[in-house]
């Protein structure tokens, strides 16, 4: 089974998967990440020649490809929620976590983390920053229908995030 970790920007996919498949000894997989290499670009520079559908084609095909293995982490985009079959493709395997946090310790985070802002494409042309609270709106409702379980990551440490997921990892592994 795969721990799935979803979210908007900033609320800790990343920095707590990498953590978790270490101190679970399992892969992690950033989707965004695996797209760029494999087309060898950035993905604000993919979806600038190519435009968003496209981007979204390739997201689709790296989701339905690695939802099929086992014993991963994997921290899919913030708008692979979006397309029901994404989601449905890691439910299959995986337990879907979706980490929240407050929209000001969002901003905090996307601030000191200079790569999301150059990596990352704006969504709405109005700039990273000031797209949150749109776009933040708009996919809660895909976050909360997607997600088994959150985790409001806004208080929390990268450790205690961690400790949580294990947690509730370990409860559902009991269960099955």
């Amino acid at each position: 089974m795969n721990i799935v970790l979803i979210g908007y920007r900033g609320a800790g996919k990343t920095v707590v998967g990498k953590r978790l498949a270490d101190r679970l000894q399992r892969r992690f997989v950033d989707t965004d990440d695996l797209l760029e290499k494999r087309h060898g670009d950035l993905i604000s520079n993919i979806v600038k020649s190519h435009g968003w559908e496209h981007f979204r084609a390739m997201e689709k095909g790296i989701i339905k490809e690695i939802s099929v293995k086992d014993h991963l982490v994997i921290a899919p985009g913030g708008g692979a929620v979006l397309d029901s079959d994404n989601v449905a493709a890691l439910k299959r395997n995986g337990l879907i976590i979706w980490l929240k946090a407050d929209r000001h310790v969002l901003r905090k985070r996307m601030v000191e983390d200079q790569q999301t802002l150059l990596r990352r494409p704006t969504l709405t042309g109005k700039g990273i920053l000031e797209e949150l609270d749109e776009v933040m709106t708009y996919r809660e409702p895909f976050y909360e229908r997607a997600a088994e379980v959150q985790i409001d990551t806004s208080a929390l440490d990268v450790e205690l995030a961690v400790e949580n997921i294990m947690s509730i990892f370990q409860k559902r592994l009991r269960r099955a």
